[in-house]
């Protein structure tokens, strides 16, 4: 088994044995969502806020795990299958992370969460960056819009496009830890922008390739 997955799954392991342990010394209520400045405003029942998120961790690695055995691409995927097992890992390290800090938070150890979640999210982008680069047409991971997955050669270049923005993207969250007040924002402005940005990108580099062989069929 590879190694990012055998990290994946000790993780998961690892939040429930945790949730279980920690079970007798939580309060009944728990905080559970906290809003852009980093303050909690909701709570739910402790087993739910104990247990909620290592269950969705779970039945998110079984479902990343099992989907490439029917995925219609599955073959592109084997292309890059080391870098989709490492996706698996980022997003349950990206899961346990946010994860941690929920069960810190309600330990009593109070701190500014918007700017906790900031590293995590660096490491979510930048490792996407890198992931676009290599990711071949499929139906699973990517920038997976109606024109990239209709056409390699737009999935290609909307990659190439889309690896440097999360990248950039990576660095924009930084600023948060400068702007404290603001933190949240440098992560959920920039993904929203670059977002409908590439939607745009794809559909535009389709166009432009739809008339291109339309010209070379005329000629």
């Amino acid at each position: 088994m590879k190694l990012a997955i055998i990290f994946a799954g000790a993780f998961i392991i690892f939040s429930f044995v945790l949730g279980i342990y920690l079970y007798p010394q939580m309060p009944e209520m728990l905080d559970s969502h906290w809003n852009a400045m980093g303050d909690a405003d909701a709570q739910s029942d402790k087993i739910i806020g104990l247990f909620a998120m290592p269950i969705v961790m779970l039945l998110l690695f079984l479902i990343l795990l099992i989907m490439p055995l029917v995925d219609p691409k599955r073959n592109n995927i084997k292309k890059f299958r080391n870098y989709y097992d490492w996706t698996i890992f980022v997003i349950i390290f990206f899961l346990a992370y946010v994860y941690l800090l929920s069960i810190f938070w309600n330990l009593g150890k109070k701190f500014d969460f918007a700017a906790m979640l900031l590293p995590a999210f660096f490491v979510l982008f930048l490792f996407f960056g890198f992931l676009f680069e290599k990711a071949k047409l499929n139906w699973l991971i990517g920038i997976r819009t109606p024109w990239t997955l209709s056409s390699e050669k737009v999935w290609n270049e909307t990659h190439k496009v889309g690896s440097k923005m999360f990248k950039i993207c990576a660095l924009i969250t930084l600023f948060g830890f400068v702007f404290r007040d603001l933190a949240i924002w440098f992560v959920i402005v920039p993904a929203i922008t670059i977002s409908i940005y590439l939607f745009v990108y794809s559909y535009l580099v389709y166009k432009k390739e739809k008339k291109v062989r339309q010209v070379f069929r005329q000629v």
